[in-house]
Protein backbone atom coordinates (compact mmCIF):
# COMPACT_ATOMS: atom_id res chain seq x y z
CA UNK A 1 0.00 0.00 0.00
CA UNK A 2 2.77 2.39 0.61
CA UNK A 3 4.23 1.71 -1.87
CA UNK A 4 1.43 2.73 -4.33
CA UNK A 5 1.31 5.66 -2.55
CA UNK A 6 4.41 6.39 -3.48
CA UNK A 7 3.83 5.60 -7.08
CA UNK A 8 1.15 7.89 -7.26
CA UNK A 9 3.29 10.69 -6.12
CA UNK A 10 6.12 10.19 -8.53
CA UNK A 11 3.38 10.42 -11.13
CA UNK A 12 2.30 13.44 -10.43
CA UNK A 13 5.70 15.10 -10.17
CA UNK A 14 6.20 16.02 -13.93
CA UNK A 15 2.90 17.56 -14.09
CA UNK A 16 3.35 19.46 -10.80
CA UNK A 17 6.31 20.63 -12.25
CA UNK A 18 4.79 21.43 -15.31
CA UNK A 19 2.26 23.07 -14.41
CA UNK A 20 3.95 25.14 -11.82
CA UNK A 21 3.07 29.03 -12.35
CA UNK A 22 0.45 27.99 -14.66
CA UNK A 23 -3.33 29.36 -14.64
CA UNK A 24 -6.15 27.12 -14.93
CA UNK A 25 -9.46 28.24 -14.93
CA UNK A 26 -12.27 25.77 -13.43
CA UNK A 27 -16.11 26.05 -13.79
CA UNK A 28 -17.67 24.44 -11.08
CA UNK A 29 -21.51 24.00 -10.55
CA UNK A 30 -24.78 22.30 -11.63
CA UNK A 31 -25.46 19.28 -9.65
CA UNK A 32 -21.97 18.94 -8.04
CA UNK A 33 -22.32 21.81 -5.88
CA UNK A 34 -25.68 20.07 -4.01
CA UNK A 35 -23.29 16.66 -3.67
CA UNK A 36 -21.71 16.95 -0.26
CA UNK A 37 -18.96 14.48 -1.15
CA UNK A 38 -18.22 15.80 -4.54
CA UNK A 39 -17.89 19.13 -2.96
CA UNK A 40 -15.69 18.27 -0.49
CA UNK A 41 -13.27 16.78 -2.73
CA UNK A 42 -13.68 19.45 -4.76
CA UNK A 43 -12.47 21.95 -2.54
CA UNK A 44 -9.72 19.58 -1.20
CA UNK A 45 -8.47 19.29 -4.84
CA UNK A 46 -8.72 22.94 -5.38
CA UNK A 47 -6.60 23.68 -2.22
CA UNK A 48 -3.60 20.82 -3.17
CA UNK A 49 -3.91 22.40 -6.87
CA UNK A 50 -3.41 26.07 -4.88
CA UNK A 51 -0.65 25.20 -3.02
CA UNK A 52 1.59 23.39 -5.22
CA UNK A 53 1.92 26.64 -7.22
CA UNK A 54 -0.67 26.74 -9.79
CA UNK A 55 -2.60 29.86 -10.10
CA UNK A 56 -7.08 29.49 -10.04
CA UNK A 57 -10.00 30.96 -10.83
CA UNK A 58 -12.83 29.20 -10.44
CA UNK A 59 -16.19 30.51 -11.81
CA UNK A 60 -19.58 28.32 -10.29
CA UNK A 61 -22.93 28.41 -11.45
CA UNK A 62 -25.82 26.99 -9.42
CA UNK A 63 -29.02 26.69 -11.12
CA UNK A 64 -30.67 24.15 -8.70
CA UNK A 65 -30.05 26.41 -6.06
CA UNK A 66 -31.72 29.09 -7.92
CA UNK A 67 -35.15 26.82 -8.50
CA UNK A 68 -35.33 25.85 -5.10
CA UNK A 69 -35.44 29.22 -4.31
CA UNK A 70 -37.40 30.76 -6.79
CA UNK A 71 -40.40 27.80 -5.63
CA UNK A 72 -39.94 28.82 -1.95
CA UNK A 73 -40.66 32.58 -3.32
CA UNK A 74 -43.87 31.10 -5.12
CA UNK A 75 -42.18 32.36 -8.79
CA UNK A 76 -42.17 29.68 -11.98
CA UNK A 77 -38.58 28.64 -13.47
CA UNK A 78 -39.32 28.42 -17.03
CA UNK A 79 -36.36 26.89 -19.71
CA UNK A 80 -35.98 27.90 -23.30
CA UNK A 81 -33.31 25.65 -25.16
CA UNK A 82 -31.43 25.49 -21.55
CA UNK A 83 -31.52 29.15 -20.78
CA UNK A 84 -33.50 29.90 -17.66
CA UNK A 85 -36.35 32.91 -18.78
CA UNK A 86 -34.99 35.65 -16.31
CA UNK A 87 -37.53 37.88 -15.32
CA UNK A 88 -37.01 41.38 -13.24
CA UNK A 89 -37.74 39.41 -9.99
CA UNK A 90 -36.01 36.21 -11.33
CA UNK A 91 -32.48 38.22 -12.19
CA UNK A 92 -32.68 39.77 -8.72
CA UNK A 93 -32.93 36.20 -7.17
CA UNK A 94 -30.80 34.87 -9.28
CA UNK A 95 -28.05 37.44 -7.91
CA UNK A 96 -28.57 36.86 -4.64
CA UNK A 97 -28.66 33.23 -4.63
CA UNK A 98 -25.39 33.18 -6.93
CA UNK A 99 -23.25 36.21 -5.96
CA UNK A 100 -24.68 36.20 -2.10
CA UNK A 101 -25.36 32.04 -0.74
CA UNK A 102 -23.28 30.08 -3.27
CA UNK A 103 -20.43 32.50 -4.28
CA UNK A 104 -19.36 32.67 -0.35
CA UNK A 105 -20.26 29.49 0.94
CA UNK A 106 -17.32 28.61 -1.72
CA UNK A 107 -14.73 30.96 -0.78
CA UNK A 108 -15.35 30.32 3.06
CA UNK A 109 -14.51 26.68 2.25
CA UNK A 110 -11.62 27.54 1.11
CA UNK A 111 -10.35 29.90 3.09
CA UNK A 112 -11.18 27.58 6.05
CA UNK A 113 -8.07 25.39 4.57
CA UNK A 114 -5.63 28.75 4.38
CA UNK A 115 -5.99 29.86 0.72
CA UNK A 116 -6.70 33.40 0.15
CA UNK A 117 -9.87 33.03 -1.62
CA UNK A 118 -11.98 36.04 -2.59
CA UNK A 119 -16.02 35.82 -3.70
CA UNK A 120 -16.98 37.94 -5.78
CA UNK A 121 -19.86 38.99 -8.48
CA UNK A 122 -19.10 39.44 -12.78
CA UNK A 123 -20.50 43.19 -11.91
CA UNK A 124 -17.29 44.12 -9.03
CA UNK A 125 -14.62 45.95 -10.70
CA UNK A 126 -16.45 45.75 -13.42
CA UNK A 127 -15.58 42.60 -13.93
CA UNK A 128 -17.55 41.06 -16.91
CA UNK A 129 -19.17 43.71 -19.33
CA UNK A 130 -22.30 42.17 -20.50
CA UNK A 131 -24.97 42.47 -23.36
CA UNK A 132 -28.53 41.19 -23.86
CA UNK A 133 -29.14 37.14 -25.13
CA UNK A 134 -31.33 36.44 -27.71
CA UNK A 135 -32.28 33.57 -29.10
CA UNK A 136 -33.61 32.42 -32.76
CA UNK A 137 -35.27 30.16 -33.71
CA UNK A 138 -36.74 29.82 -37.33
CA UNK A 139 -36.42 33.75 -38.01
CA UNK A 140 -37.91 34.19 -34.44
CA UNK A 141 -36.38 36.33 -32.24
CA UNK A 142 -36.88 34.77 -28.54
CA UNK A 143 -36.45 37.59 -25.78
CA UNK A 144 -35.76 35.45 -22.68
CA UNK A 145 -35.54 38.50 -20.22
CA UNK A 146 -31.83 39.19 -18.30
CA UNK A 147 -30.18 36.49 -19.85
CA UNK A 148 -26.68 37.82 -21.43
CA UNK A 149 -23.76 36.87 -22.61
CA UNK A 150 -19.56 38.15 -22.02
CA UNK A 151 -18.86 41.75 -24.05
CA UNK A 152 -16.12 42.55 -22.37
CA UNK A 153 -13.19 40.41 -19.26
CA UNK A 154 -10.99 42.78 -16.86
CA UNK A 155 -8.47 40.98 -17.22
CA UNK A 156 -6.21 43.45 -15.22
CA UNK A 157 -7.96 42.73 -12.35
CA UNK A 158 -7.64 38.88 -12.60
CA UNK A 159 -4.45 39.47 -13.27
CA UNK A 160 -3.57 41.74 -10.41
CA UNK A 161 -5.55 39.12 -7.82
CA UNK A 162 -3.79 36.23 -9.31
CA UNK A 163 -0.27 38.41 -9.02
CA UNK A 164 -1.53 39.00 -4.89
CA UNK A 165 -2.02 34.95 -4.37
CA UNK A 166 -5.89 35.67 -4.53
CA UNK A 167 -8.11 32.85 -5.75
CA UNK A 168 -11.06 34.62 -7.43
CA UNK A 169 -14.76 32.66 -6.88
CA UNK A 170 -16.59 34.28 -9.49
CA UNK A 171 -20.28 34.41 -9.35
CA UNK A 172 -21.79 34.22 -13.30
CA UNK A 173 -23.67 37.92 -13.20
CA UNK A 174 -22.32 40.81 -15.07
CA UNK A 175 -23.74 44.33 -16.33
CA UNK A 176 -24.17 46.46 -19.39
CA UNK A 177 -23.31 50.23 -19.69
CA UNK A 178 -26.53 50.89 -18.30
CA UNK A 179 -26.42 49.42 -15.17
CA UNK A 180 -28.78 46.68 -16.22
CA UNK A 181 -28.28 43.27 -14.44
CA UNK A 182 -27.71 39.92 -16.84
CA UNK A 183 -27.86 35.90 -15.58
CA UNK A 184 -24.99 34.17 -17.80
CA UNK A 185 -24.74 31.00 -18.12
CA UNK A 186 -21.09 29.79 -16.26
CA UNK A 187 -19.53 27.81 -19.35
CA UNK A 188 -19.43 30.84 -21.16
CA UNK A 189 -17.94 33.18 -19.03
CA UNK A 190 -15.28 30.67 -17.77
CA UNK A 191 -14.66 30.31 -21.35
CA UNK A 192 -14.17 34.31 -21.89
CA UNK A 193 -12.10 34.22 -18.66
CA UNK A 194 -9.94 31.11 -20.02
CA UNK A 195 -9.66 33.05 -23.39
CA UNK A 196 -8.42 36.70 -22.51
CA UNK A 197 -6.00 34.81 -19.42
CA UNK A 198 -4.70 32.08 -22.25
CA UNK A 199 -5.28 29.71 -19.57
CA UNK A 200 -2.86 26.60 -19.67
CA UNK A 201 -5.88 24.82 -18.70
CA UNK A 202 -10.06 25.26 -18.82
CA UNK A 203 -11.16 22.69 -16.68
CA UNK A 204 -15.39 22.30 -17.44
CA UNK A 205 -16.77 20.13 -14.19
CA UNK A 206 -19.93 18.45 -15.34
CA UNK A 207 -22.38 15.97 -14.33
CA UNK A 208 -21.31 13.86 -17.55
CA UNK A 209 -17.86 11.74 -17.85
CA UNK A 210 -17.06 13.14 -20.97
CA UNK A 211 -17.68 12.68 -25.10
CA UNK A 212 -18.34 8.93 -26.31
CA UNK A 213 -18.35 8.29 -29.89
CA UNK A 214 -21.33 5.63 -28.65
CA UNK A 215 -22.91 6.86 -25.00
CA UNK A 216 -24.15 3.06 -24.82
CA UNK A 217 -20.73 1.58 -25.69
CA UNK A 218 -18.12 2.22 -22.95
CA UNK A 219 -14.66 1.33 -24.69
CA UNK A 220 -15.98 4.09 -27.11
CA UNK A 221 -14.77 6.74 -24.42
CA UNK A 222 -12.87 10.07 -26.15
CA UNK A 223 -9.92 10.77 -23.62
CA UNK A 224 -8.47 13.12 -26.49
CA UNK A 225 -9.50 15.08 -29.15
CA UNK A 226 -8.38 18.09 -31.41
CA UNK A 227 -11.06 21.05 -32.21
CA UNK A 228 -11.34 19.79 -35.69
CA UNK A 229 -12.34 16.52 -34.22
CA UNK A 230 -15.08 18.03 -32.14
CA UNK A 231 -16.57 19.85 -34.79
CA UNK A 232 -16.76 16.64 -36.69
CA UNK A 233 -18.24 15.03 -33.97
CA UNK A 234 -20.82 17.51 -33.41
CA UNK A 235 -21.56 17.45 -37.40
CA UNK A 236 -22.40 13.53 -37.15
CA UNK A 237 -24.26 13.66 -34.32
CA UNK A 238 -21.61 11.76 -32.03
CA UNK A 239 -22.17 14.91 -29.85
CA UNK A 240 -25.58 16.16 -29.98
CA UNK A 241 -28.05 17.90 -27.54
CA UNK A 242 -27.58 19.78 -24.59
CA UNK A 243 -23.61 19.11 -24.90
CA UNK A 244 -23.09 20.59 -28.15
CA UNK A 245 -23.64 24.63 -26.83
CA UNK A 246 -20.62 23.22 -24.36
CA UNK A 247 -18.94 21.56 -27.09
CA UNK A 248 -18.97 24.54 -29.15
CA UNK A 249 -18.00 26.31 -25.76
CA UNK A 250 -14.88 24.79 -25.67
CA UNK A 251 -13.84 25.18 -29.25
CA UNK A 252 -14.36 28.87 -28.99
CA UNK A 253 -11.84 29.09 -25.88
CA UNK A 254 -9.32 27.58 -27.58
CA UNK A 255 -9.76 29.29 -30.58
CA UNK A 256 -9.34 32.95 -28.63
CA UNK A 257 -6.37 31.76 -26.48
CA UNK A 258 -7.07 28.71 -23.82
CA UNK A 259 -4.40 25.84 -24.79
CA UNK A 260 -6.33 23.21 -23.75
CA UNK A 261 -9.96 22.32 -22.48
CA UNK A 262 -10.98 19.36 -20.12
CA UNK A 263 -14.65 17.67 -19.53
CA UNK A 264 -14.50 15.87 -16.32
CA UNK A 265 -17.31 14.06 -14.39
CA UNK A 266 -17.09 16.07 -11.13
CA UNK A 267 -19.42 13.83 -9.38
CA UNK A 268 -16.44 11.35 -8.97
CA UNK A 269 -14.06 12.36 -5.88
CA UNK A 270 -10.88 14.12 -6.72
CA UNK A 271 -11.67 13.80 -10.40
CA UNK A 272 -9.60 17.33 -10.82
CA UNK A 273 -6.99 15.71 -9.48
CA UNK A 274 -6.92 12.65 -11.40
CA UNK A 275 -7.25 14.24 -14.65
CA UNK A 276 -4.06 16.78 -13.63
CA UNK A 277 -2.00 14.79 -12.20
CA UNK A 278 -1.96 11.26 -13.54
CA UNK A 279 -1.16 9.84 -17.06
CA UNK A 280 -4.48 8.32 -18.09
CA UNK A 281 -6.74 11.19 -16.70
CA UNK A 282 -10.15 10.57 -16.20
CA UNK A 283 -12.48 12.62 -18.87
CA UNK A 284 -11.81 14.39 -22.59
CA UNK A 285 -8.74 16.62 -23.40
CA UNK A 286 -9.66 18.97 -26.07
CA UNK A 287 -6.49 20.06 -27.32
CA UNK A 288 -5.43 23.28 -28.34
CA UNK A 289 -2.05 22.02 -29.97
CA UNK A 290 -0.27 20.23 -27.29
CA UNK A 291 -0.89 16.48 -25.91
CA UNK A 292 -0.41 15.21 -22.22
CA UNK A 293 3.01 14.19 -21.06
Amino acid sequence: MNEEKAAILVEALPYIKKFRGKTFVIKYGGSIISNEQAKRAFIEDVVLLKLVGIHLIIIHGGGPNISAMLDQLGLESRFVDGLRVTDQKAVEVVEMVLSGSVNKEIAADLCRHGICALGISGRDGNLIQAQKKYLYKENEKIDIGYVGEVKEVNKKLLLDLLEKEQLPVISPVGCDEEGHIYNINADYVASAIGSVLEAEKLILLTDIEGIYKDINDPESFISSATIDEVRGYIETGVIKGGMIPKAECCIEAIERGAKNVHLIDGRKEHSLLLEIFTNAGIGTMIRGGEIKL
